[in-house]
Formats: structure tokens, C-alpha cells, sequence
């Protein structure tokens, strides 16, 4: 039986994540609150010849949290545990929304965020997170220690001084349920933003030189017209004024517009396809420029409630505009008709096993779908973005959509075998697998 002093069981129910790409009915669904809990309820399914999954906020695309036995969600493991300096220890289920607030009075930050901040502390680092800044690597570089439990049902905690931990801050969940986290934290400081309209091809044309130049560069370009919207984000003190729009010019650009106005005409779209250029050429040319300083959280991260599917890749840096032209090309050749803007980042190469920076600085091109798109349609739009990325040696996002398997990535990862040794000796029953990790990572 499992244990008793774990939260009860749900009644089986079906579960599906944020983006509406992934679903399954577990046969139980546990809320431990500690650590030994844990290692219990992993004891008992591997006796069984079991499987446990964990998930957090479900903003995953890809189906890494599908649980076919055992699902666990750590509600009950949230909030700060320790603060040593700049190094804060987290319980793995802490949202990220709720770290800010954690963090404030010790006047501390984290050092850089993507645009979500929905998922959870362990989610979000095990699939790989990022945000944008070739000074900076995503979420799971800034891990310096962690502790799980390990599919022997052994509690196990590692530092910076343990090799590792190179494979366990981005474990995919492959390697065992992770209860806390240590995140090497900075200064709190804020965020002088600048954002605004541009053609397209200059937005392109001059990425390369902006990354290096800039600490936070990104842009979106509206597919079927020459619009992109560019933001670049400069560090600032923590004691620099707060300027720009009014809170409520901020609420009517960021959300009425961004995301009510948005959802309205995807909506339109997925109903009348052929509108969409015309749709997007609108929502491009009422791009505006603004300026503002804020909180470095307040900057980082944009509120995103109109649903979507997503796939995003990492090809090296050097490589981006040449992706980027034949992805023009490719909807220019098809006429696939895609409402959602395609977005462009950065990141700094790490050595971490399965970072989809690892060994290599890289640029990412992230595509999407509105969630109610013709599914044929959006299927076939990633599949040939797809084929363009991993030409040029791309490496999918672990919780994007995609369909590259262990033989495609081991040749793309430089230290897969490395992590495939380490889930030898963490998980050797295979108590963490699903068919998503019996894909990626084989058997």
C-alpha cells in the first residue's frame, strides 16, 4: 500500500497541461509534504515494477509529466527553506511567481527569468528554462545545490563540488523527485526597458550585434508581414527610480491589448485562416515604442493567458539569421497562415549535460500556434520549422513540442552519455520513465 501520511489520493481523474498537448489519467494522484514521504511512496512503486512522475504547473508542451501509474504534485513542498548569503534554498514546488516576494526581504533577486513565471522552482529547471542575455545561461545554471530522491528510494543531496549535479539541475525528471533546490541568487536590481517597433529584416539583420551588445535582447516578427517588435533590457540599481507608463497604460498595453486583443483576433483567425496576414499586419503596424524601469520581475516576465502550442530550438548563435530567412522563405513557399509572432532569444553555453546550451553559445527560435488552430495545419507548420532547425544541428526545448528521438539527440548533445550513465546509477529500474523519456533518452 502507499503511505498513509501522504495526502490522500484524488480520485482518478484526467489530467492536462496548460497548453492542451498532453493528457493522461493516472491511477493515483499523491500530495506528499516531505521528503521522507517521498522516498516511501518511490519505494513502494519501484517494489511494485511501478512508475512515478511528478508535475508541476503542467506549462510543459511536450508530454514530460504524462504519468501512466503514479502522479506526484508538490503543493505541499513550497517556500523558502534556508538563506546563506546569496545562495537561497527552495521546497521544489515553489512557483516561480511566488519567489520575488521570498526573496525581497533579503534584498535578493534572481539573476535572469524567461516571460512565464507559472511553472514551479523544479519544472521549470528540469526542463530547461530560459530566458534571454549572452551573459546568461536559463534557470538550471544557476543551481548550486540540490536534493532528491532517487528511484532506490535513497535521499540524496548534492553540491557544486558534485559532478553530479551537471546532470541533476536539468534531470528532465529522469533522475528522481527533487524536494529543494539551492539557487545562487544576486542583488536585487532593476530593469531599464526599451521596446518598439521594427521591419523585420533589420530586426534580423542586426541580432547578432545587439546580443553582444545588450544584456537582454529579444524580438518577434509577425509572420506574412515586415513587422517585429524589439526589446532590449538594461541592468540597472535596485535604487534606480521606477519610470514609464502609469500602471493602468501598462494594464491597457499588457493586457487588453497584448492579451484580450489578442485572443480575440487568434480567435478570428483560427476561424477565418485567410484573414490572418491582414489580421497580423494590423496588430504590427499599431506597435507602438515605450520605455520604462522597473523591477528586474516586473521587466522579465509578461502575463500570457491566451493559450498556445509551442516548439522551440537552439542552434548556434552565428546561425540564427540564416534560420530565421529560410523560416521566411518556408512561409512564404506553404502558405501556412500563423497568427502567433516567432520569437528570438539568446543564451550563454554552459556545462551543463542536457542544457540545450551545453558547450555552446546559442540563439533560440521559438514558433507557435494559437491552441485552437487547425491541428493538421499547426502539425505540419512545426514539422517543416523542425526540419529547417535540426539542420543546423538544433536542439528541441525538453518542454516543447517536438519529435526528435535518442538517436537524433545523442548526436547533438555532447555529454548524452555522460547523463546516461548517471540515470544508470540514479534510476536504474526506471521508476521515473514515460514514453516521452523512452523516446528521448531510449530505454
Amino acid at each position: 500500500m502507499l503511505p498513509v501520511n501522504a495526502t490522500a489520493a484524488r480520485s482518478t481523474h484526467a489530467w492536462r497541461n496548460w497548453g492542451g498537448t498532453a493528457v493522461c489519467t493516472p491511477n493515483r494522484v499523491l500530495s506528499p509534504s516531505s521528503a521522507t514521504e517521498i522516498a516511501d511512496i518511490v519505494g513502494e512503486v519501484a517494489t511494485r515494477g511501478g512508475t512515478v512522475k511528478t508535475v508541476g504547473a503542467g506549462h510543459s508542451f511536450s508530454p514530460i509529466a504524462v504519468a501512466d501509474d503514479v502522479q506526484l504534485e508538490l503543493s505541499g513542498l513550497r517556500g523558502l527553506v534556508a538563506v546563506d548569503g546569496h545562495r537561497v534554498t527552495l521546497r521544489a514546488g515553489t512557483h516561480l511567481h511566488e519567489i520575488p516576494g521570498l526573496l525581497a526581504p533579503f534584498g535578493l533577486a534572481m539573476t535572469n527569468l524567461g516571460d512565464v513565471d507559472r511553472q514551479t522552482i523544479a519544472g521549470a529547471t528540469s526542463t530547461g528554462t530560459h530566458g534571454t542575455g549572452l551573459a546568461f545561461g536559463g534557470i538550471s545554471t544557476q543551481i548550486v545545490g540540490a536534493t532528491l530522491v532517487t528511484g532506490t528510494g535513497d535521499l540524496v543531496t548534492l553540491t557544486s563540488a558534485d559532478s553530479d549535479l551537471q546532470a541533476v539541475a536539468l534531470g528532465l525528471g529522469a533522475l528522481g523527485v527533487v524536494v529543494e533546490l539551492t539557487i545562487e541568487c544576486v542583488d536585487e536590481f532593476r530593469l531599464h526597458a526599451v521596446e518598439g517597433p521594427e521591419t523585420a529584416d533589420t530586426a534580423i539583420a542586426a541580432f547578432l550585434d545587439r546580443v553582444q551588445a545588450s544584456d537582454h535582447h529579444e524580438f518577434y516578427f509577425f509572420p506574412h508581414t515586415d513587422c517585429a517588435l524589439v526589446k532590449t533590457n538594461t541592468r540597472v540599481g535596485a535604487d534606480t527610480p521606477v519610470s514609464g507608463p502609469s500602471r493602468i497604460k501598462r494594464y491597457i498595453d499588457d493586457e487588453l491589448l497584448s492579451n484580450k486583443t489578442l485572443r480575440l483576433l487568434c480567435e478570428i483567425g483560427s476561424r477565418a485562416p485567410r484573414l490572418v496576414p491582414a489580421i497580423n499586419g494590423v496588430i504590427g503596424r499599431a506597435l507602438s515604442p515605450r520605455e520604462l524601469t522597473d523591477s528586474s520581475t516586473r521587466i522579465f516576465v509578461s502575463d500570457r493567458d491566451v493559450r498556445f502550442r509551442e516548439m522551440e530550438y537552439a542552434i548556434d548563435l552565428d546561425a540564427v539569421p540564416e534560420a530565421l530567412r529560410e523560416i521566411r522563405a518556408l512561409l512564404d513557399r506553404r502558405e501556412y497562415l500563423v497568427s502567433f509572432p516567432i520569437e528570438v532569444r539568446a543564451a550563454a553555453a554552459d556545462d551543463l549535460m542536457l542544457s540545450t546550451a551545453s558547450g555552446r553559445t546559442s540563439g533560440y527560435i521559438a514558433v507557435h500556434r494559437y491552441h485552437r488552430d487547425d491541428p493538421a495545419d499547426s502539425d505540419a507548420y512545426f514539422a517543416d520549422v523542425e526540419a529547417i532547425l535540426t539542420g543546423f544541428g538544433g536542439r528541441p526545448h525538453w518542454g516543447k513540442m517536438h519529435t526528435r528521438d535518442a538517436e537524433y539527440l545523442s548526436g547533438v548533445y555532447p555529454r548524452f552519455d555522460e547523463f546516461l550513465s548517471v540515470r544508470e546509477r540514479y534510476d536504474p529500474s526506471r521508476v521515473f520513465t514515460n514514453d516521452y523519456l523512452r523516446r528521448v533518452l531510449g530505454d
